[in-house]
Order: C-alpha cells, then structure tokens, then sequence
C-alpha cells in the first residue's frame, strides 16, 4: 500500500495544532510538526519509494514557514491532484482568545520582535488567508479546552477519511453560548415551541422521549424538520460534485439542551438512512 491520506494541519499560532497533531499521533498517523515547505513534496516522494509503509501521514505546516509559506498555496493545489486523499484542516480562534492563551503559557509568538502580540496576531491571520481559503474544514477552537480540541479531531479522522461520501455533521449549540464558527449552515429553531417553560421538562434534554414527544406535537416542528431535510437533499449532492467532503450544518436555539439538541436528532435519524456518514454533536447539551 502507498500513502492513502494525507492531512495538513494549519492555522493559527495557539489554535491548537499541537494538540490535534498528537491527536492524529494516537489514530496512528506518522506525523511531522513544522516541515519546511520545500520539503512537503520529497516527504510524499520518499513515502512511495519508502514500499507503502506509511498510509496516513499528518504535517502541521503554519506561519513558522517564513518567508516560505507563499508556496504552500500552490503545493497544496499541486497535492489535489496526487492519488492520495489530501484534507487541509484549519484550527483558528478569535484575536483576545490567542492573546489570553500566549500570555498564560508566556510562549512568545512567531511573529513577535518589535510588534505588540496583538499586532502580530493580526499579520499572522492575513498572511495565512489564502491558505485559510483552501481549507477542507475550519474549526474555531476559542471555545475548546486542548481536551475538547483532540477529542474533535479523535471523532472526525478515527474513521479513514477517504470516503465517496459526504460526512454530514449536525451541531446543536445555543445562542446564548455562541455560535459554531465552523458551521457551513445554520438553523434558527429559536421560534419553536420552548420546552425550558412547562413544567416537569425544563431539566430534561432534547433527546428525552418526553421532551420528543412534546415537540413532535407541534406542526410547526414536524414542518421544519421536513423543509429542512428536503433542503440538504437539494444541496448535498451538489457538495458531492464540488468535491466536499465535510458539510457542517449547526442548528441553534436559546440554551442549546431543547429544541436544537432534538432537531439536530430527528435530521440525524432521517439522514441515517442515506448515502452520507453522519456525525451528531451536542456542543451545549450538558450547559
């Protein structure tokens, strides 16, 4: 066997890409942190000549590139068209996350020197856009302990990434807590019927059969579940043809524990049936 995937992980310095790179150490890739990018192509070359030992590889390649990291645009276009299945995962977080990170590992930042961490944060985000652009998934982890960070990644890549399909994942959250910055979709549920109101079903979640049974009672719900699910059957299989291979569709209500948590299940019990992998987190359940 030759190399069969191929992940390289990117993004923002303090987004978490240690962390999810020993992630990837643990789903048995063969990982390498901080390749120079002139090497990325003799990496996959002396993988082939190497007689298939390594099948899924992982590199974390970032803004330690230097003046390098222009040409990872380019290789990562050339790497599309390799036999391998190349994912471009971006951790990113937003600006007072990084700069409270930094300053509780007091780790100096790539880019510091004469410019404050702020300052250097935001040249670190604008020289790494059109990377950002090229990614197969990008996951905001400003809300994410490093525990959360690896378990996410554990999740996505335990299974082979190759796949004909699409992966469908469905992410329930609450307003109230913030929204999943890596969703590609995002449903309001905010106007159903509220449960967190009557009594004896405020304490329970989305996935109790009491909870279930009130919300299926309503029209409303049962319509919404429906127009929303004819909706991803219109637009998945032009994912497909677009060669995506991640769709994340976030569905929120106030709280996160009711209504989202229970939509984000029914479309799950719908979409088990077809020709997608799906995966159903509940970011605010337990809130």
């Amino acid at each position: 066997m030759s190399l069969q995937d191929l992940v390289v992980v990117t993004g923002m310095s303090g987004s978490g890409k240690g962390t999810a790179l020993k992630a990837f150490e643990d789903l048995g890739f063969f990982c390498i942190d901080n390749l120079p990018v002139p090497l990325i192509p003799k990496f996959i070359e002396g993988i082939h000549v190497s007689g298939g030992e390594v099948e899924r590889a992982a590199l974390v390649v970032d803004i330690r590139a230097g003046e390098r990291l222009g040409e990872v645009v380019k290789i990562l276009e050339e790497l599309r068209h390799f036999e391998f299945h190349l994912f471009v995962l971006y951790l990113e977080a937003v600006d007072r996350v990084l700069v409270r990170r930094f300053s509780e590992t007091r780790r100096p930042h790539p880019l510091a020197g004469e410019l404050s961490l702020l300052d250097a944060i935001k040249k670190e985000r604008r020289r790494l856009r059109h990377i950002r652009e090229l990614a197969d998934v990008a996951i905001d982890t400003s809300e994410y302990s490093i525990h959360q960070v690896k378990a996410l990644v554990m999740e996505r890549f335990r299974s082979h990434p190759r796949s004909a399909t699409l992966n469908l994942n469905l992410v329930s959250f609450g307003y109230k807590h913030g929204i999943p910055l890596e969703a590609d979709l995002l449903f309001d549920v905010r106007f159903l019927p509220n449960p967190h109101f009557v009594t004896g079903l405020r304490a329970l979640t989305g996935k109790h059969p009491k909870i279930v049974k009130y919300l299926r009672s309503f029209d409303e719900t049962k319509e919404f579940v429906a127009k929303v699910n004819d909706f991803l059957a219109y637009l998945i299989p032009f994912y497909i043809r677009e060669g995506k291979s991640y769709l994340t569709v976030g569905i929120g209500c106030t709280g996160g524990r009711h209504r989202s948590v229970f939509v984000a299940e029914e479309l799950g019990r719908l979409w088990k049936t077809k020709q997608v992998a799906i995966r159903i987190r509940h970011k605010d359940i337990k809130r």
